[in-house]
């Protein structure tokens, strides 16, 4: 039993640890440090791998998938243009997430990827793993601010 809780215990501070230090990193300048790279890599990946087929391979809108659907998907360059210059980085998060919904869809076309992440992760895990999951949609976001025209 003292395992089971310290176990658990470890796991709740080390997921805390893990929410500053990505903040900390999102806070800090962008100087094309080894681990910014790798960020930039995984956030690649998992926008390959999910969103790609509906936003395109370069975030434009025109997915393989775009053609299906009702609501065109959003051109994904664009999202610091329409915020005035400036990259609207938690709620881009929020709308991965699943917290807030897109506007114009009606009801949610986009799946919600937190959701998802976090099944994957293993809905009945530690608290760990949830915080996996909130770092590989942080990853994303990191991604999708790398891809931003102005």
């Amino acid at each position: 039993m003292r395992v089971l809780i310290h176990n658990e215990l470890w796991a709740s501070r080390g997921g805390f640890a893990s929410f500053v230090i990505l903040a900390v990193l999102w806070i800090t300048p962008i100087t094309g440090s080894a681990q910014e790279k790798e960020i930039l890599a995984r956030g690649k990946l998992e926008y390959q791998g999910y969103c790609a087929v509906c936003h395109g391979e370069n975030g434009k809108g025109d997915g393989i998938m775009a053609r299906y659907l009702l609501v065109k998907p959003a051109d994904l360059t664009q999202l610091s243009k329409k915020n005035h210059g400036e990259f609207p980085f938690w709620r881009t998060y929020w709308t991965i997430d699943g917290r807030q919904e897109v506007k114009g869809h009606g009801s949610r076309a986009m799946p919600i990827w937190g959701d998802r992440f976090r099944a994957e992760q293993g809905a009945e895990g530690p608290a760990a793993w949830i915080d996996l999951a909130r770092g590989r949609i942080w990853q994303l976001v990191v991604f999708l601010q790398s891809i931003q025209q102005l």
